[in-house]
């Protein structure tokens, strides 16, 4: 016996408004460790490239500080000196900042998740619930997460023997070098380092990344009954009406949305093409294409056309047969008077026909008025 499916059970994709209010709720892609990578290599890549700057820069703020002479004294200024002498490494220390704050925002940026959301700063009650934050560090994601912590471990601790190991010797000799030599030498062994770790890292957050991309998945997913409360929600609201009625508005403007209220009939394909006929008798010689389209345009005229309780009939070859061989404005063809004439006695007596549950007339297009929906002449 097959089993039932739980009804509760989150089987399906995310709908592009469940994605679209969990962003806005803070629940975005996000990854610590690919953070932490930039951050560093982005001072790793200061230290290479700046190092030797704001060595000279500390070097000359020592000097400026160690020296002095008789006008030093007489005009003595120590606010003055320690703007002078700041303002040296002041610079290079700018632009470490400048770099790592590049970095820490392009973590966000190459994860897709860049912006500012209140609501994700906004007080949460919950948060301070003992109980919940005890779910949250005994749970699944309190378990993966120490998990993380610990391989991070492992993995900075086995790089920081490695590195160690490899280079104590020479660490221990560079007493009896040259100081500059010297301060060289740890200068380019710090950056190694930093660019050793920073590459470790980045291989944590490589593996981080496709997992946080899974678990934003599982908390995202629906069951079948929360799809179909949105979508009957996102049926009946008025904020989507009102969107769709701008929407029909500013394809149809002007003479053309006047035109369509006026008009006697829409013939549809259903939605691809749509033409609105008007025939007043007296007053029209023949029934005339007022407006006409094909896709949004053709949606918005049959919208306008229910909305303004203007009949709409679904006669697919006459309607391409209309739409290919008349423009708004245009009379229609003459061979097809037949046909039109026949809709137009339908719609004219539309009331009692209901009353009578009399079915729309079949129609005949005659063969040189028929074409298929790329407008070639149809076989």
């Amino acid at each position: 016996m097959a089993e039932t499916p739980d009804r509760d059970e989150k089987t399906e994709a995310p709908t592009e408004k469940r994605r679209r209010d969990a962003i806005e709720k803070g629940d975005v892609l996000q990854s610590r460790e690919l953070g932490t990578a930039l951050v560093v290599l982005a001072g790793a890549a200061w230290f290479a490239l700046a190092g030797p700057w704001m060595l000279t820069a500390c070097q000359t703020m020592l000097v400026d500080a160690l020296s002095f002479d008789r006008s030093t004294i007489e005009n003595f200024d120590p606010l003055g000196t320690i703007v002078r002498m700041l303002a040296g490494v002041a610079l290079p220390l700018a632009s470490l900042f400048a770099l790592t704050l590049v970095a820490a925002i392009g973590t966000p940026a190459l994860l897709g998740s860049l912006g500012f959301r209140w609501s994700a700063i906004a007080f949460k009650g919950g948060k301070l619930n003992p109980a919940s934050g005890i779910k949250r560090i005994f749970g699944l994601q309190g378990l993966i997460e120490l998990g993380k912590s610990l391989a991070k471990v492992m993995l900075m601790g086995a790089v920081g023997y490695w590195l160690l190991s490899g280079r104590i010797a020479g660490l221990t000799a560079l007493g009896r070098q040259d100081l500059r030599a010297a301060l060289g030498e740890i200068g380019n062994t710090f950056v190694f380092a930093i660019l050793v770790m920073a590459l470790a890292l980045a291989a944590i957050a490589g593996m981080d990344i496709p997992a946080q991309v899974f678990q934003r998945g599982g908390r995202l997913r629906m069951t079948k009954q929360e799809v179909k409360d949105e979508h009957k929600q996102s049926e009946g609201s008025p904020e989507l009406k009102a969107q769709l009625r701008r929407r029909q508005h500013e394809v149809l403007r002007g003479s053309a949305r006047t035109a369509v209220t006026e008009a006697s009939v829409v013939l549809t394909n259903p939605t691809h093409f749509a033409v609105a006929l008007r025939y007043r008798p007296g007053f029209d010689a023949a029934p005339i294409v007022v407006a006409r389209g094909k896709g949004a345009t053709a949606q918005a005229i049959r919208a306008l056309a229910e909305e303004n309780a203007v009949p709409v009939l679904h006669y697919p070859q006459l309607a391409r047969a209309i739409y290919f061989t008349a423009r708004a404005g245009q009379l229609i063809r003459e061979d097809l008077y037949m046909a039109v004439a026949t809709v137009l006695a339908f719609v004219f007596n539309l009331d009692r026909a209901m009353a009578d549950g009399i079915a729309q007339p079949d129609i005949e297009v005659p063969p040189e008025a028929r074409f298929d929906e790329n407008g070639r002449p149809s076989t």
